[in-house]
């Protein structure tokens, strides 16, 4: 049985060889950045407007990422606060642009919706939000 991914595909970029470990492999330092900016796109979407990371839970790297795979970020809003919110934030490969699709990792972000001032800032009830954002709430992909 083929495990599914969790939330929605929020982005998708191409594992190159300047982003390479000394051992060869792609860096975990640059698939945590492509998590955040994916995490930080569904964050700022159910804020409604800026938002920043606060912290990283449950970082779990399962499997390398290689060269030419193409890494699929996927996220979903855990839970949502007055002012923060956790995002659940998933990463698939696709190894070699088109073979095999495997979970590489997943991990947990907490995010604090802001105002223009930096200060915290209460975060739109779902009623209130687009249409774009409550669809994409509600998908299972």
């Amino acid at each position: 049985m083929t495990e599914k991914t969790r939330g929605r595909l929020t982005t998708r970029t191409l594992a190159m060889p300047a982003d390479t470990n000394p051992a060869g492999d792609i860096f975990g330092g640059w698939v945590l950045s492509q998590m955040d900016i994916a995490a930080g796109i569904c964050a700022g979407q159910r804020a409604q407007g800026r938002v920043v990371t606060v912290s990283v839970d449950s970082m779990s790297f399962i499997r390398p990422v290689k060269v030419g795979d193409v890494l699929g970020v996927y996220t979903e809003v855990a839970k949502a606060g007055r002012t923060s919110m956790q995002i659940h934030v998933e990463a698939w490969v696709r190894r070699d642009r088109i073979g095999q699709r495997e979970k590489v990792t997943e991990a947990l972000f907490k995010f604090v919706s802001i105002d223009e001032s930096g200060k915290p800032t209460p975060i739109p009830e779902e009623k209130d939000l687009p249409s774009y954002v409550k669809e994409g709430m509600e998908s299972d992909f």
